[in-house]
């Protein structure tokens, strides 16, 4: 009985606190999940922001909470610096590193009614850079609205949007992006009322404003095309409408929806097709059967998918290839009743373009050990709005590029425990996903993969860890348990920690020069990661 009772009591008592869930030094804050680390600089913050953005919530954090924080951080780096955070904002949306656009049209909105003059300028300034397209200048229309009042100079930079550009540039930009986000190119001429430079642009300007009778016949060919497009007679002459758009050069935004079910349209429509609405696609050109096994057109598209070149010019992000890769192998779509066949050939060049599409990168020939965060909270959420794309997914992905570039190297992947990730460079990243979404998930706890390199004895020269930085579990800090790792191996080891969701935590101590924060799922992360490697 006696025994019982103390067995009872023991049961019972307090358990004694993670150190984890205790803070170390000063400068250490409270993540989300309870423990702690440390928070980012404002313009760290704000490049995770930029590349990452807040499509929905983590497993800790509501979306809007995290917008909010987000937003408030694009603030404060206004303030410490407007013209600096401005180049940020557009330097990094020019060089494609983000998968979406979206938060840096947001961060370029919000820098537009600084408070600060040369501020609002350079962003006003900046604004073509940011916003490429018709859909990139309604959404920032849509947020400086929320934001400041349609003044002078918005609506002179937004004038120049459209009035700097060649005939043939803001031709495409209209009859491509003729409406979205809930506005068109008519509501946004009205609003910002640009005077025109060309006869051309005035004849557009009327074309778009007019309504109802609107003239054509000033205006460009290809204009006159579109508006025969939509002519009754030509809704049962698909000879006809495919002559059109090898004449015009017409895509497939710029069709209505009766063409595009035949295998002509979208065979006329290829040559031309631009990559990103290629790899959207890639389902439909399969479903009507111009894609096959052996084909000319698949031929066609798989040289296309594997241009490097082609890739960088058109800023195609990873993870735009990796959803397109998981959604066209699925063989149906996420929403609708469309279903097809998956080509191989398909497959295999969308996997080529997935590390393509990341910077080049030279192998290091340092040992590296990459450890995936598969806790609980790594499950939760959308990496850019992909359906099914989980961060432990998509980092899973992007780790497969160190993978298959340096010759030592090893997977781990850890939550409260160690756990066996069965991936090799010579997997596809099919199988890669479907490996990973098997893999049990728990608590988090980021040190594990220091703590047993050090007990093992690995060799180690780059410690790569992909997570929410939202650790708690273990009883030693992440950047202590770095510290170990180097004093019982003598091994100068690095860390390297891809944050994975925009949050403002990280593991990596700020005050070790070994230790290199870079946000996940930006294009030039293997590339800056490599870099970090050899210094």
């Amino acid at each position: 009985m006696g025994r019982r009772l103390t067995q009872l009591m023991r049961a019972f008592q307090p358990q004694p606190v993670p150190d984890q869930r205790r803070a170390a030094r000063s400068d250490q804050v409270r993540n989300s999940a309870g423990g702690f680390g440390f928070a980012l600089q404002p313009f760290q913050r704000l490049e995770r922001f930029l590349i990452l953005g807040v499509d929905g919530p983590t497993y800790y954090a509501s979306a809007r909470q995290l917008v909010l924080e987000n937003a408030a951080c694009v603030t404060e780096c206004l303030r410490l610096d407007g013209p600096r955070t401005v180049h940020t904002i557009a330097s990094l949306s020019e060089a494609g590193r983000a998968p979406k656009n979206d938060a840096a049209i947001f961060a370029l909105a919000l820098a537009s009614a600084a408070d600060c003059d040369r501020t609002r300028r350079t962003a006003l300034n900046a604004l073509p850079r940011v916003c490429r397209t018709g859909t990139h200048l309604f959404q920032f229309t849509r947020d400086a609205m929320n934001f400041r009042r349609w003044g002078r100079g918005l609506r002179r930079a937004v004038g120049r949007w459209y009035t700097e550009k060649s005939t043939d540039a803001l031709v495409y930009q209209l009859l491509k992006y003729g409406q979205r986000e809930g506005m068109s190119h008519r509501d946004v001429l009205r609003l910002s009322h640009p005077v025109p430079r060309t006869p051309a642009q005035q004849a557009l300007f009327a074309w778009l404003t007019a309504g109802e009778g609107r003239p054509t016949e000033a205006l460009p060919e290809a204009v006159r095309g579109f508006e025969a497009l939509r002519d009754p007679a030509l809704a049962n002459d698909v000879k006809a409408v495919v002559a059109l758009i090898r004449r015009h050069r017409f895509t497939h935004d710029m069709l209505p929806t009766t063409f595009k079910r035949s295998p002509a349209v979208w065979e006329a429509l290829l040559p031309e097709m631009p990559l990103t609405a290629l790899l959207r696609g890639l389902a439909q050109l399969t479903s009507v059967g111009l894609l096959t096994s052996g084909s000319a057109a698949t031929k066609f598209v798989c040289q296309r998918l594997t241009d490097a070149a082609a890739l960088k010019k058109a800023r195609v992000h990873p993870i735009a290839v990796l959803s397109a890769l998981r959604v066209y192998g699925s063989g149906h779509g996420v929403r609708g009743s469309l279903t097809w066949t998956p080509v191989p050939e398909i497959r295999q060049a969308l996997d080529r373009a997935f590390e393509l599409a990341f910077h080049a990168v030279e192998p290091t020939g340092r040992r590296h050990l990459l450890a995936l965060d598969v806790s609980g909270s790594m499950g939760c959420g959308e990496i850019a709005g992909a359906p099914g794309l989980s961060p432990a997914l998509a980092s899973a992905a992007m780790a497969m590029v160190t993978l298959r570039r340096e010759a030592d190297c090893r997977v781990m992947g850890f939550s409260h425990r160690l756990v066996d990730v069965d991936i090799g460079p010579t997997d596809g990243l099919e199988r890669v996903l479907k490996t990973v979404s098997g893999v049990p998930m728990g608590a988090t706890d980021c040190a594990l993969p220091m703590i047993h390199a050090r007990e093992q004895r690995l060799p180690v020269d780059v410690f790569v860890i992909y997570t929410d930085n939202e650790t708690w579990f273990g009883g030693v800090h992440p950047y202590k348990a770095l510290q170990q790792y180097r004093e019982a191996t003598g091994i100068p080891a690095k860390l390297v920690v891809a944050g994975l969701t925009a949050t403002q935590f990280t593991i990596a101590d700020p005050h070790d020069a070994g230790s290199l924060d870079v946000v996940g799922f930006d294009a030039a992360a293997p590339a800056i990661l490599a870099d970090f490697a050899r210094a």
